[in-house]
């Protein structure tokens, strides 16, 4: 087999990865509903004190991580002298041309993770909200609801960290919770 051709089935081969891991993640999370938590047709209520609760421990870790990573980010700011806006540049006397390449990628890195999770913690809410109403069994709505937050703790551990395999388990870990609680959210629809 010639290079060419190895390099297209291990394309492919990948492709079919990225395909298939979020529907694996989606089966795995209606699995959990559906066997372990046992979905029941939803009844819109109040929240019980056990949703509020892993919703605020949720939340409160979410707060956490963002500190984390804003942290990490002003502390990469300080330690490769890079400025914010064009004003702190100008009163610096130096320029963004300055900054070492390291500087620039682990900046990156901090943004990347700060946009990472953001954009996942929008979906998070926008499940987690309608989720703690549906009455779920509250062993559910603590593994979704703080499972998400413990998840994207260690995501940032692994992305700030430069450890791949930890980020990638973690990424893998909060997807599921979210695919967890959406899923829940439409079985109970339709029993």
């Amino acid at each position: 087999m010639t290079n060419g051709i190895k390099e297209k089935n291990t394309e492919l081969k990948i492709y079919l990865i990225l395909l298939g891991y979020p529907i694996v993640l989606l089966i795995a999370g209606f699995s959990l509903n559906q066997f372990l938590f046992e979905i029941e047709p939803y009844v819109i209520s109040l929240p019980s004190k056990a949703h509020i609760s892993a919703f605020v421990i949720a939340a409160v870790l979410l707060t956490i991580n963002h500190t984390w990573i804003m942290t990490a980010t002003e502390i990469i700011r300080t330690k490769y002298k890079i400025h914010s806006t064009p004003e702190e540049w100008n009163k610096s006397g130096s320029s963004e041309s300055d900054v070492i390449d390291e500087g620039v990628r682990e900046l990156k890195r901090c943004h990347d993770t700060h946009l990472n999770t953001t954009e996942n913690t929008v979906y998070f809410a926008l499940l987690g909200l309608p989720f703690i109403v549906v009455s779920p069994p509250d062993l559910a709505a603590g593994i979704w609801l703080v499972g998400y937050a413990v998840a994207r703790l260690g995501y940032t551990y692994g992305f700030l960290y430069g450890k791949d395999g930890v980020r990638g388990l973690f990424m893998s870990l909060s997807l599921l919770a979210m695919y967890g609680m959406a899923s829940y959210l439409v079985a109970s629809l339709f029993k």
